[in-house]
């Protein structure tokens, strides 16, 4: 199970992250921005390590990451941060960005929970656009191509034959929080 999950990972990361290089070599202004960021990694795990858990629906991953992605850019709009630098640039968050941040964070969540479509590696997209990491351009546009990528490509590496155990299905009612 291990040695499958950590190809099949690795594999489609490296795919999204070669392809995101290829491209921006074809497009440096459209196609330049991340295609591989910090959201995808989570992502990937939850799709292939759980496919049959209520999370690693596709429906759930999709309503989670857009969710995340309107909840960021509506928090840099409020917060007035839509051309501000990131903290990538700055090296440290102002306080508008830690309150865009927190914003786009409880944002997603109650997304979530209102369309019963629990992801939590959403999260990882509100941070990554509240913080101005995949601002609106060709960040925002690698983010949006990399989720793409992963989100066509992990249900059907999930399938891919070899040793498969689920712990997301045995543990249901199992665990301490319920």
């Amino acid at each position: 199970m291990g040695l499958r999950l950590a190809v099949l990972a690795g594999a489609l990361l490296a795919a999204v992250g070669l392809a995101g290089h290829v491209a921006g070599a074809f497009d440096a202004r459209t196609l330049s921005g991340t295609w591989l960021t910090a959201a995808l990694g989570p992502t990937a795990y939850v799709l292939l390590a759980h496919p049959r858990s209520v999370t690693s629906r596709l429906r759930n991953a999709l309503v989670g990451h857009v969710s995340a992605i309107l909840a960021g850019l509506l928090a840099l709009a409020v917060f007035g941060l839509w051309t501000a630098p990131s903290i990538v640039e700055t090296h440290h968050e102002s306080v508008a960005q830690v309150g865009a941040q927190a914003t786009a964070i409880a944002l997603t969540l109650l997304a979530l929970t209102v369309a019963d479509a629990h992801h939590a590696p959403s999260g990882a997209t509100a941070l990554l656009v509240a913080s101005g990491i995949a601002r609106p351009g060709p960040e925002l546009v690698g983010l949006l191509i990399g989720l793409a990528l992963v989100l066509l490509l992990a249900p059907l590496l999930a399938r891919f034959p070899g040793h498969r155990h689920d712990t997301a299905d045995d543990s249901a009612g199992d665990s301490p929080m319920g």
